[in-house]
């Protein structure tokens, strides 16, 4: 990702066909700019309304205005409203980069923030916002995008597929026993705005080994650390690092406590977030918080699905894991999306592949060779391999290794002779993760 493709991101055209829609409902779409801090009130006005927050303070709209820069912002005006500078639906995206199995680096569009006013629910607005955009993003030569949803419903319409899955951890701390290596490094605390200085640079290397996570947004981690100027209970946020016998910070990780006023001695530990750069880190920092005193219980969101520490507690049933659908790709350019990641072994396949909009509709060969490196190319019917019939979601939801081709064609969503070779080729050594929503 360079300055170059960012800025044809930002400024690619808004959508001709999203327009005529809106105009035809007496509405219109606007990008709001980096520039313009009143454009950018109404508009997280408008956010913060779709997901149930509080009218935005003077400090809040300025945080936002500094905050949310380098994205392409969307709202959709209704000119006859009382209110009519706040939009009645919102959009935002933005030019980041995603690692894909090999590891790989692939553009990404991720999207965040798709509101609808309630009073304007019913006519359209999010499907014309999100076509639109995604058409947008499509001509700008951004080969994928991703999200994360607060409803799970409703982004498989647009060829949306979750792709990487999220676990919940509840861990009773004492009962879990730690049978883990003993890392040789220490453990200390410091205040959050050194965790801040450090906690940026060291996700940049974590990500860049990890299929499933992207770039952080702008303003994400002062948002974590409560370090920006409308954060609310930062005193309660503590941050420890790990550091190693040589010296480098090779893990960070945040959390807040909340006593149990009815035994002081079982504390519930939320694990905010918690990043290791190596196996020395990740087991240094979580045996320092199971081992905790005062502590009951340990919370701990968007964890991976395939957590070492499943293996490094004495009693597996002292983990309460939930997991559910969490990270969301489409593709929108199939030849630059599968020739960006790597594959299991060689082989080849021919994808048929359904897009009701149109971006990724078509039959192409994928040709792996031995180093696992894909080449793609348009495929006749008369092209000699195993095939596959699958729709873009499906695609989507294979990408990154999450699921196998071969579940989602016993689940009766891919058909084929093709689909044992498929499978195997694209079979992850990993589970992909992402370790944050957006």
């Amino acid at each position: 990702m360079n300055d170059t493709a960012v800025a044809a991101f930002l400024a690619a055209p808004l959508d001709e066909r999203q327009a005529r829609r809106l105009g035809d409902l007496g509405l219109r779409a606007d990008l709001v700019t980096d520039e313009d801090r009143a454009a950018s009130d109404g508009w997280i006005e408008a956010v913060s309304r779709g997901f149930l927050g509080t009218e935005r303070s003077e400090v809040q709209r300025q945080a936002a205005f500094d905050g949310l820069r380098a994205r392409r912002r969307l709202g959709v005006y209704d000119d006859s409203a009382p209110v009519p500078g706040t939009p009645v639906a919102t959009f935002a995206s933005w030019l980041a980069e995603l690692t894909v199995p090999g590891p790989a680096l692939i553009d990404t569009a991720a999207i965040s923030s798709v509101t609808v006013a309630p009073t304007h629910r019913r006519r359209g607005l999010a499907r014309a916002m999100m076509e639109g955009e995604l058409r947008a993003a499509a001509s700008a030569g951004v080969p994928v995008a991703t999200l994360t949803v607060s409803e799970s419903t409703l982004y498989g319409r647009y060829g949306f597929a979750p792709a990487a899955e999220a676990a919940h951890w509840r861990i009773e701390a004492k009962r879990a026993g730690w049978i883990g290596p003993v890392s040789p490094g220490r453990v200390d605390f410091v205040p959050r705005v050194d965790a801040r200085a450090l906690i940026e640079p060291l996700y940049d290397r974590v990500r860049l080994a990890r299929p499933g996570e992207i770039t952080m947004p702008a303003g994400h981690w002062d948002r974590f650390l409560r370090t920006r100027p409308d954060s609310e209970k930062g005193e309660e946020l503590r941050t420890v690092v790990y550091t190693t016998v040589a010296g480098e910070v090779t893990g960070v990780a945040l959390y807040s406590v909340t006593e149990s006023h009815d035994d002081f001695a079982r504390s519930t530990l939320e694990l905010v977030y918690l990043l290791a750069l190596d196996d020395e880190s990740y087991a240094g920092l979580w045996r320092f918080f199971l081992e905790m005193d005062l502590i009951g219980w340990i919370e701990a969101p968007e964890l991976s699905v395939d957590e070492p520490l499943l293996w490094m507690i004495a009693d597996q049933r002292a983990a309460q894991r939930t997991v559910r659908d969490h990270h969301y790709v489409r593709i929108l350019d199939v030849v630059a999306a599968l020739e960006a990641r790597r594959y299991s072994g060689a082989g080849r396949v021919v994808i048929e592949i359904a897009d009701p909009l149109g971006f990724a509709a078509g039959r192409v060969l994928l040709d792996v060779d031995e180093r696992g490196v894909g080449s793609v190319r348009h495929a006749d019917e008369t092209t000699d391999a195993p095939s596959l019939r699958l729709g873009i979601a499906e695609l989507s939801a294979a990408y990154l290794g999450g699921v196998r081709l071969a579940t989602l064609a016993a689940a009766g969503r891919v058909t084929g002779d093709g689909v044992a070779a498929a499978s195997a080729l694209f079979a992850a050594p990993q589970a992909p993760r992402l370790s944050f929503w957006y």
